[in-house]
């Protein structure tokens, strides 16, 4: 097995969509992921600008992890921070560091950028995660909240 990791550029649409297939299953939200795909141009036009980062680590052919991250830019200083908005990884290939190689490239991404920080939100009871972030980063402990676009 040799797994490469890259980062997806305008025309990988295709790898875009076998990483939503990717999250579906690992997330077990397949309606998520797969329910309403918005078309080519649209996917396209996310891969083509800069503040999506999307990272495939492939084995051959085949997507067996992937990494979704946004930059966002701060106001109250010169300065961005990188979200890891979705981290998975296929069940046959866990273990094996991809997570780990996956969240390296962003790194070096961010470090090419002059990123001010790479953060990343866990679920309380994803043992798994919660140790793989605990390996790489200093934990925060906060609350997170999803508040409705329709507030009245």
């Amino acid at each position: 097995m040799s797994v490469s990791i890259r980062c997806l550029g305008r025309s990988d649409v295709s790898v875009l969509r076998q990483m939503n297939a990717l999250f579906g299953d690992a997330f077990d939200d397949p309606d998520t992921y797969l329910g309403e795909p918005p078309d080519d141009a649209y996917l396209s036009g996310l891969l083509a600008g800069d503040r999506l980062i999307a990272l495939a680590a492939t084995d051959g052919a085949a997507v067996v992890g992937g990494l979704i991250a946004y930059e966002l830019e701060k106001f109250e200083r010169v300065r961005s921070e990188i979200y890891i908005y979705d981290l998975a990884v296929a069940e046959t290939h866990r273990r094996q560091g991809i997570a780990t190689a996956l969240i390296g490239a962003l790194q070096r991404i961010a470090a090419e950028r002059g990123v001010w920080v790479v953060y990343v939100q866990a679920d309380h009871g994803d043992e798994p995660a919660i140790a793989l972030y605990t390996k790489l980063g200093k934990r925060e402990d906060v609350l997170h909240f999803d508040i409705p676009v329709d507030a009245g």
